[in-house]
């Protein structure tokens, strides 16, 4: 039993208790007047912003088109990855019920084989149409001239243009150029005024500047990516005139012929040729640089062709071993293989083994500049042509012919002779051993030390050495005799001209100097 005493007590230390409580809500967060529920916030960062490009996106969509390519073939192949050609059978052949008819209706995409005519029952057989590509292109002028890859369009009979809202347009072909992979196209019968788009100034073109591409991959229809300029001047092996923009945005099939713009909205590339092990997207895209296209655009539009200047001799690149055999200060020019028989360039005077060091008065930097600067003058026109022959230089004047329609890059082929099990004479000290060539003509490279310089610059049992220093040679002791004359001048390699299957090219051999 609790007496008078602990009642008092108890009383106390729940009196004293409470008010600690008290307490300890007050130095939580004070006592409320009344209890109102708290509710978490969405999450908000507040940082600075990357730039958007929706507002150059939304500006130059409506410039950017579909094309679609139609051919007098049988079957076809589109864009897409995808062969189409079944058994003689045209997609509007096949049963309502086969995999592929039920796949396009599901996601509600045209058959392969839909023309944007739709008109029933067309004769079937030889001269009827089918896809055959689908590329992008891009309005340059509000009467409807369009500009694409000659590729997209190359063999076609038809062509139809998807404008960005989805209207359907006929469009006739205007003119292409094979060498730049260039096409023209324009809207037939317009009415109405298109949003166009124009080409960039090369100047301001940098690497690492922003640019975003916009096309028709895989055949969806209008996409959009962004990326950078990755490099410039790439040479890709097309053809004479490779200048390609290197960019990593993501660029697909479909892509071919679509533009890639800056953030002012001009034109600085048009898509072209990807590098892909896979056939996707890895990040190198090529495209056709504006400075390049802008000409080419409008001499098509103008003529429907492209007539180039033509100097008409084989060439290749100084390397630093060829300038320390010619004795030029520095590896730069285009090294004359061969003139053409009866080009403006051997009627002029140049000679096999000359080296062409500027036009005009600018500087030649390799064998693709020298044939872009020479293709940019009409034929007719006289130029100013600087060479260094046998250590001088000199000048003379070229007039230019016309670039025949099927001029190629590459060299004609030569017949090889055939090595004999015995040789003249070891030419020990560079690794090569020779006997005269059957036609009197050279000298027919008989073995190579696999461990020389001669192996390592891909001289090869077969091949026929025709001349060494620009001097025409038949026998060792005539190639020994032109080495001792370049060892008194102070030289350190001599150049071999040596034709193969493969053509005519120089390879620069070091001497002994001993």
């Amino acid at each position: 039993m609790f007496n008078s005493n602990g009642r008092s007590k108890l009383k106390t230390m729940l009196r004293n208790s409470t008010a600690a409580g008290l307490a300890a809500v007050i130095v939580a967060g004070s006592v409320p007047a009344m209890i109102v529920p708290a509710y978490a916030e969405a999450v908000r960062v507040e940082a600075p912003q990357v730039p958007s490009f929706a507002d150059v996106v939304s500006a130059v969509s409506p410039a950017v088109v579909s094309v679609r390519v139609q051919s007098n073939v049988q079957t076809a192949q589109d864009e897409s990855n995808f062969q189409f050609g079944f058994g003689g059978r045209g997609f509007e052949d096949l049963p309502d019920d086969h995999p592929l008819k039920r796949f396009f209706k599901e996601f509600g995409m045209p058959g392969p084989d839909a023309r944007p005519d739709k008109k029933p029952n067309r004769p079937r057989g030889e001269g009827r149409l089918r896809p055959t590509s689908q590329g992008s292109g891009f309005f340059i002028s509000d009467d409807g001239y369009i500009v694409t890859n000659n590729h997209v369009v190359e063999d076609g009979a038809a062509y139809t243009v998807v404008m960005n809202d989805g209207t359907e347009l006929d469009a006739k072909l205007v003119g292409t150029d094979r060498r730049t992979d260039l096409a023209v196209l324009k809207v037939e019968n317009p009415k109405q005024k298109f949003t166009y788009v124009q080409f960039a100034a090369d100047e301001n073109m940098r690497v690492g500047d922003w640019v975003v591409a916009v096309g028709n991959p895989f055949g969806l229809g209008g996409t959009v990516t962004a990326g950078i300029i990755s490099a410039r001047g790439r040479d890709i092996g097309s053809g004479p005139y490779d200048d390609y923009i290197q960019i990593d945005a993501a660029v697909n099939r479909g892509n071919s012929g679509g533009p890639d713009f800056n953030l002012n909205g001009e034109v600085v590339g048009i898509n072209t040729a990807i590098f892909s092990p896979s056939g996707g997207n890895v990040g190198i895209a090529f495209a056709i640089p504006a400075s390049v296209a802008k000409g080419v655009v409008d001499e098509l539009i103008k003529s429907g062709t492209v007539e180039r200047g033509w100097l008409g001799v084989q060439i290749q690149p100084v390397t630093k071993d060829i300038a320390d055999s010619l004795g030029l200060s520095e590896a730069s020019g285009a090294l004359v293989v061969a003139p053409q028989a009866g080009s403006p360039g051997e009627k002029a005077g140049i000679k096999q083994g000359d080296v062409v060091t500027a036009v005009n008065g600018e500087p030649v930097k390799d064998p693709r500049d020298l044939a872009r600067r020479i293709a940019a003058f009409a034929p007719g026109t006289t130029v100013d042509v600087s060479i260094w022959r046998e250590g001088k230089s000199m000048a003379m004047k070229v007039e230019l012919g016309e670039l025949p329609k099927d001029q190629q890059a590459s060299a004609g082929e030569t017949t090889p002779d055939k090595a004999a099990p015995s040789t003249e004479q070891a030419l020990a000290n560079m690794g090569i051993s020779v006997k005269p060539a059957e036609d009197g003509k050279g000298l027919t490279i008989v073995d190579v030390d696999p461990d020389s310089d001669a192996a390592d610059k891909g001289l090869q049992a077969g091949e026929k050495i025709v001349s060494v220093n620009n001097q025409a040679v038949s026998t060792a002791d005539e190639v020994m005799k032109v080495i001792e004359q370049a060892k008194k001048d102070g030289r350190t390699k001599a150049l071999f001209q040596v034709e193969s299957q493969n053509g005519s090219r120089f390879v620069a051999l070091p001497i002994d100097q001993g």
